[in-house]
């Protein structure tokens, strides 16, 4: 441990003296010896906390579990407050944590939550300095005008309102200037604690962060999923400027509209709340299942909604194309035949296609993880009833219970598992927000893909005609009796379907 100190302090003193010889504008947070000071600080008040507070008190008694809870608040505030100093890659995996509702104590999540929206800003003169070593201006020869107070500030980047010189509105994307240069020790410094029981997270960053700070790929990617998902009509993907893009600056159409989960919002502009989870489910089902091409961070203020003037339609605007998991096809058809399995309630296929997936004898807890149901609710169909308040309450106890277990878990799975699981997570508190969640709709959509994309693989794999025609039929068969099934939902909770039962009803009556 002294030995990796030692080398992380050699190393952020070399880097941090050639960062301050290259930029004007520093604060404390620029010495990376500040930084590795701070996190080591932190590190030793939270488990001083954690050994002493909890010492002397009769363990699973109620005093225990309410000073269990006060600590774990205070550690989440201690630990938000060290991500907002030394900002960056910490900010980045602050907001990941706070992202795995059902996986870590509602303490930290909830505390950690505001980093989403909350994340410091970059002076005026910082991006100012970014434009003009990116793009060879100043801001006022390429715009016409230029909002100084960001629209959102976010872990890497901020994003200012625009106008360029030939009228277009636009948002302009500024990476924070100090993040390229500080990520790579602040990973190195995530590194020197080996005892971190979310180390698979650091490894995500490691391997994640060049690409999200490369905004260039951001562009690609936006350009990618507009395409892949063209024929739903009721997506919008903002335009990239590439001419005015780079590295570290992305220029893009301006759209605006509410937060996804903002129901007020939906209720003053007359948007159909349940419309929008659905359609929000049919992108993501879309993606994971059909495309193997995951935008993997939904939360609020990257996913708008906004009605359209003119057709009246509601529109779902995605942001933020940074972050996304490539699936492989075998983890794809893994993935497929595992919910499908769960919402068939077929046992056997569960535990199998878990333990495919790497979650061996904790395969349980894997299924409860992935759809935050009880076991309970899993072996009776998480189709059959929505999710009640004691449920989501035991769920989340579970979550503090079983911590040494789900850790062992998510250090076993695929990696591509893990930001699947933050994307669900996420996904959940959107529905949670906007009261949508575990409905009948989601689960057929999640059906429909499941069954398109398996039937395509096999196809793929089989060279008989014969076989290729079978499999169609059966697809097509298959999705056909989920319509049916969805045409009864709707006639069983419509006033057309309740006339016609009353009237089948009085029927069967008067007959007998």
């Amino acid at each position: 441990m002294a030995r990796r100190v030692f080398k992380l302090a050699s190393l952020t003193a070399a880097t941090t003296s050639v960062y301050l010889y290259v930029n004007k504008f520093l604060d404390p947070s620029d010495f990376g010896i500040v930084r590795v000071s701070r996190a080591i600080a932190t590190t030793a008040i939270i488990s001083y906390d954690y050994l002493t507070s909890l010492r002397s008190v009769p363990y699973g008694s109620e005093e225990y579990d309410f000073l269990k809870s006060q600590v774990h608040l205070r550690s989440a505030k201690r630990l938000r407050e060290l991500c907002c100093a030394n900002r960056g890659t910490f900010i980045k995996v602050g907001q990941h944590l706070g992202a795995l509702d059902y996986l870590l104590p509602e303490e930290y999540t909830c505390t950690l939550k505001v980093l989403h929206s909350q994340a410091p800003q970059s002076t005026r003169q910082e991006i100012e300095q970014v434009i003009r070593e990116d793009l060879g201006k100043e801001i006022k020869e390429l715009f016409a005008s230029f909002e100084d107070t960001p629209l959102g500030a976010a872990s890497l980047a901020q994003v200012h309102k625009a106008v360029l010189q030939d009228g277009r509105t636009v948002a302009v994307k500024v990476q924070h200037p100090k993040v390229q240069a500080q990520s790579s020790k602040d990973i190195l410094l995530m590194e020197i604690f080996p005892d971190f029981e979310f180390m698979w997270l650091v490894e995500e960053a490691k391997k994640n962060l060049p690409l999200e700070l490369d905004f260039l790929n951001e562009g690609r990617n936006a350009e990618k999923v507009a395409h892949m998902l063209k024929d739903f009509d009721f997506l919008k993907v903002p335009r990239i400027y590439w001419e005015l893009s780079t590295r570290r600056v992305l220029l893009m159409e301006f759209m605006e509209g509410g937060q996804v989960n903002d129901r007020a919002y939906m209720k003053r502009n007359g948007i159909n709340v349940n419309e929008i989870s659905r359609n929000l489910g049919k992108l993501y089902s879309e993606m994971i299942f059909v495309n193997g091409f995951v935008h993997c961070d939904p939360h609020p203020g990257n996913v708008l909604v906004k009605k359209c003037p003119a057709s009246g339609k509601a529109h779902i605007i995605l942001l933020d194309h940074g972050l996304y998991q490539v699936l492989s096809e075998s983890f794809r058809m893994d993935y497929c035949r595992l919910w499908q399995a769960l919402i068939k309630a077929d046992m056997k296929r569960v535990q199998k296609y878990s333990q495919q997936l790497g979650a061996g004898d904790l395969y349980p807890l894997f299924a409860c993880m992935l759809t935050a149901r009880s076991w309970e609710s899993i072996n009776r169909g998480i189709d059959q009833s929505p999710v009640s308040a004691s449920e989501d309450m035991e769920i989340r106890s579970n979550a503090a219970a079983y911590l040494p277990q789900i850790t062992q878990l998510l250090n076993n799975i695929p990696r591509q598992m893990l930001l699947l699981l933050k994307t669900n997570d996420l996904l959940r508190g959107i529905e949670s927000a906007l009261h949508t969640r575990a409905s009948a709709s989601s689960f057929l959509n999640m059906s429909r893909c499941c069954i398109r994309a398996v039937s395509t693989y096999q196809r793929s794999k089989s060279h008989s005609l014969y076989r290729r025609t079978q499999i169609s039929l059966t697809e097509t068969l298959s999705l056909w009796q989920i319509n049916l099934y969805e045409l009864f939902l709707w006639l069983k909770g419509s006033h057309l379907g309740n006339w016609v039962i009353a009237l089948l009803s009085r029927i069967h009556h008067s007959t007998y």
